[in-house]
């Protein structure tokens, strides 16, 4: 089973670190912080290492569970370690001191800005940027498996990531290639507002977005 990286030691490690372990992958959490990272591993318990930020990640794939400045940080730094990996990037660039805009400019997406900073032979694959912490512990929200949308330029990449995703019990979604994170962004960002506004008190960052037909 393809080993899993994951940079950060927050809600949503922890909820994308759940569904891995249930699908049987080895997970390493690394972060800044190494007590964090070393309690986080401890919770989430057997096949699950930890370090920090400062060690090169082992995993095949690599999960930026970070906000978006983080991320791009974090893969400047690690460079040429990255080479040859999927890096899946989980952001949302939204102005969290407005909460009423995108950092991006039109016309692009955090995660075509993350691609530019990678090494060749890697392959950033968008993901879980449209699922919220507490839903992917659960795996689920209103007795429904979460569907995961992917975008991505490389075929092995998402058939990588989708692999990830159906085997914590949810549904991959690939809709197309990177650029499409434009709009997984754009709408993610649309729920988030509503999430955060008193008028759907009932959502209280629980919901999830399912395609039905």
């Amino acid at each position: 089973m393809t080993n899993l990286t994951i940079i950060g030691n927050g809600t949503m490690a922890r909820g994308i670190a759940t569904r891995a372990l249930a699908g049987g992958h080895t997970i390493e959490i690394l972060g800044q912080d190494a007590t964090k990272a070393r309690k986080l591993a401890t919770e989430l318990g057997t096949g699950v290492t930890f370090g920090t930020t400062d060690d090169a990640p082992q995993g095949d794939i690599v999960v930026l569970a970070v906000p978006f400045d983080a991320a791009k940080s974090v893969v400047s730094a690690y460079g040429e370690a990255l080479a040859g990996k999927t890096i899946v990037d989980i952001t949302n660039p939204v102005n969290f001191d407005t909460f009423d805009s995108l950092v991006v400019e039109p016309g692009n997406s955090a995660a075509e800005e993350i691609a530019q900073l990678t090494p060749a032979g890697s392959n950033v694959v968008k993901a879980f940027n449209t699922t919220f912490a507490g839903t992917l512990v659960a795996g689920e929200s209103g007795g429904q498996p979460l569907d995961v949308f992917i975008a991505g330029d490389n075929a092995g990449a998402n058939a990588a990531v989708s692999n990830l995703v159906s085997g914590g019990g949810m549904r991959p979604l690939v809709v197309g290639p990177l650029k499409r994170a434009r709009e997984l962004e754009g709408f993610q960002f649309v729920l988030m507002t509503m999430q955060a506004n008193p008028e759907f008190a009932d959502f209280n960052w629980d919901t999830g977005l399912l395609v039905t037909k």
